[in-house]
Formats: structure tokens, C-alpha cells, sequence
């Protein structure tokens, strides 16, 4: 019989859990808060926890790094139950390495089937590490260029979305994983010391983005933010740091990506310093095209914020700009779609 281990301070749903738990053919132990859980994961060593964050004595979050720093039950599986919703929970969350978020309230097969799920992988595993086999991917043998490791993303990465205008990570933040962008369109961005918002980057489909480092434990030096709604796949950087150091190929394409990165905003931060106000939101306009995979005479719905925030401009001026160049004819304005009719006087502004 599997020994579970439910640490929560609400009572009533503690007893309740533990009674549904034990009809499922479960052993259960309890406790009331994360400091006395903490100490009955170290004395009984369970074979799987489930605990609730807000807790007094120790939070949740405290006992899933108590519990990682010894070896004994750092591989316990470890699954959340907190009526926290917001994104950014669930993503220190898993950050941090659990296994699973279930949000109250909960169905009674919502939390079995995730305690069998887990159970199931950590069994796996403790085989694997037994054996004293290395788990690793049969990709990874197989990932020799850029493609290779974009298809390791799309079959083992995990997915997140976003809605537009969602932060992605924020500068300062640890540099935790890096991503494939599956759908829709990502902008970096900086605050100088005046405070003006500098987008340094945009990243479309199939980019990769958030490599602060390839190595070393840094934080973002950007913040990131969805433009559209995005789907992302993510990759923890120390699996990534292993997916490279086992495949020497693929690191000249990484070294070139990054060269690229850089040429790119060497180009963008000579037009904002010598491009005219025009020139500069013309050719934003054509970029943003681009990003999003149209061709340029097809409406683009973007916020002018961000196109200000590209082209290095105020947005008034850029209001101002698109003012100019829709009474020249150059593009149509209807509401936030901005639809370019004269594709070559556009790239021929100075």
C-alpha cells in the first residue's frame, strides 16, 4: 500500500482528503501545517506528498525546498493543492520542482488520477536510477542542428500560454527555462533610466528565446511579454545545458543564432540612433509584418504602444507619423489594423 503523505491546515478538508484518499486504497498520513510536515516527510519518508502553500509555521513553498535539499526525499513526488490560481504561483510552483498543481476546489478523480500519474513516473525513475542508467532522451543522440533540437522542444517540452499582454518573465528574474515559441508573438524590452520602454527584441514562430545563458545560473536581463495570444514550449535550462553538452553540433548553430541576435540589434539601435521618426516606424511597420509571417499590404493588428516601444519613438510622434503617411496614402488605419497600400513608397521613406 503506497503511504501519502497530506499536509494541510484546513481540518475539515484535511480529514475529508485523507478519508477519500484511504477509500482509494491509500496509507495516509497527515499534518497540520509545512514545519510539522516537513518533519514527517524526514521520519516516515512517504511515497508521495500532497500539500497546500498557504500554511502557517512554513509555506508550501518552503517544504518543497526543505524536502529538495536532502537526499532521502528530494525524489518524492510532490503535488500542490492551493485555491492559488494566478499564473504566477503555478509557475514558482513548478519552478521549484513539483510535480503537479491541482487548484481548489478539486474533483475526487482530478486528485487520484494525479497521485496515480506520479506515482507511476516516480517508479520509473527510481528503476532508472537503481540501474545506475542515465535517463536520456533517444533524441538527444539524434540532435545535430537547430531543426533536431526545435523537434526535442516540440515532443518534450512543456507548454505554456499566454494571453496578449501577459508577462512571460520579467528582468531580474532567474533564468530558469528557455523556449520555442509554437504560436504567436513575443517582444523583449528593457527601461532605460528615464523610464522609456526599449523593445530589444521580437521573436515569432518557431524562434527560440530567454537564453540569458547557456551555462550559468543568471537572471533575464529583459523582460518578455506576449504580443498576441502565445503557446510556448519550455525546456529547463540545466536539461538544456545536458541536450548541448551531449551534442556538439548543435553549438555552432547556437553560436550563429546568437551572432544573428546580435547583429540584428546592432542594425536596430543604428536606425533608432541615425533613422528619422518616418523612416524608423516605417520600417517597424515592415518588421512586424514580417514577425508575423504576412506580407506587408495585409492588415496587422498590433497596439501602438508596441510599435512605438520598437520603432524607439514616443507614441505620440508615432501617432503622429501614422497621421502623415495615411493622408500620403501610404497605409489605412481602422482602429488597431494598420493595412499598408503603397509597399514601396513605405521602404523608400527616409
Amino acid at each position: 500500500m503506497k503511504k501519502i503523505l497530506l499536509i494541510e491546515d484546513d481540518t475539515i478538508l484535511r480529514e475529508n482528503t485523507a478519508e477519500l484518499l484511504e477509500l482509494s486504497n491509500y496509507d495516509v498520513v497527515t499534518a497540520p501545517n509545512g514545519k510539522a510536515g516537513l518533519e514527517t516527510a524526514l521520519t516516515v519518508i512517504p511515497d508521495i506528498i500532497v500539500c497546500d502553500i498557504m500554511m502557517p509555521e512554513l509555506d508550501g513553498y518552503g517544504v518543497l525546498e526543505g524536502l529538495s535539499k536532502q537526499e532521502s526525499t528530494k525524489y518524492i513526488p510532490f503535488i500542490f493543492l492551493s485555491a492559488k490560481t494566478e499564473r504566477k504561483d503555478v509557475r514558482k510552483g513548478m519552478d521549484l520542482g513539483a510535480d503537479d498543481y491541482i487548484t481548489k476546489p478539486f474533483e475526487e478523480d482530478e486528485l487520484i488520477s494525479a497521485i496515480e500519474s506520479r506515482l507511476a513516473k516516480a517508479s520509473i525513475l527510481k528503476d532508472i536510477r537503481e540501474q545506475d542508467i542515465i535517463e536520456e532522451p533517444e533524441e538527444i543522440q539524434d540532435i545535430r542542428n537547430l531543426n533536431d533540437l526545435k523537434n526535442f522542444f516540440d515532443d518534450n517540452g512543456t507548454t505554456y500560454k499566454f494571453k496578449q499582454g501577459e508577462t512571460i518573465y520579467e528582468e531580474g528574474q532567474h533564468s530558469n527555462y528557455i523556449y520555442l515559441i509554437e504560436r504567436g508573438l513575443v517582444k523583449c524590452h528593457q527601461f532605460d533610466d528615464q523610464g522609456k520602454d526599449l523593445t530589444t527584441s521580437l521573436f515569432k514562430e518557431d524562434d527560440l528565446f530567454g537564453y540569458a545563458s547557456f551555462t550559468q545560473n543568471t537572471t533575464y536581463k529583459e523582460t518578455a511579454a506576449a504580443i498576441q495570444d502565445t503557446v510556448l514550449l519550455g525546456i529547463s535550462k540545466d536539461e538544456f545545458k545536458e541536450l548541448v553538452s551531449s551534442n556538439h553540433n548543435v553549438t555552432l548553430d547556437l553560436i550563429q543564432l546568437l551572432n544573428e541576435d546580435l547583429a540584428g540589434l546592432k542594425n536596430q539601435l543604428l536606425e533608432m540612433a541615425y533613422s528619422s521618426v518616418k523612416k524608423r516606424t516605417a520600417l517597424t511597420i515592415l518588421k512586424f509584418a514580417e514577425k508575423l509571417g504576412r506580407k506587408p499590404e495585409d492588415s496587422i493588428r498590433i497596439s501602438r504602444n508596441d510599435l512605438a516601444s520598437v520603432a524607439g519613438v514616443a507614441t505620440e510622434s508615432l501617432i503622429r507619423t501614422l497621421s502623415s503617411f495615411k493622408s500620403s496614402g501610404i497605409i489605412e488605419i481602422e482602429g488597431r489594423n494598420v493595412k499598408v497600400l503603397d509597399v514601396d513608397k513605405l521602404k523608400r521613406i527616409e
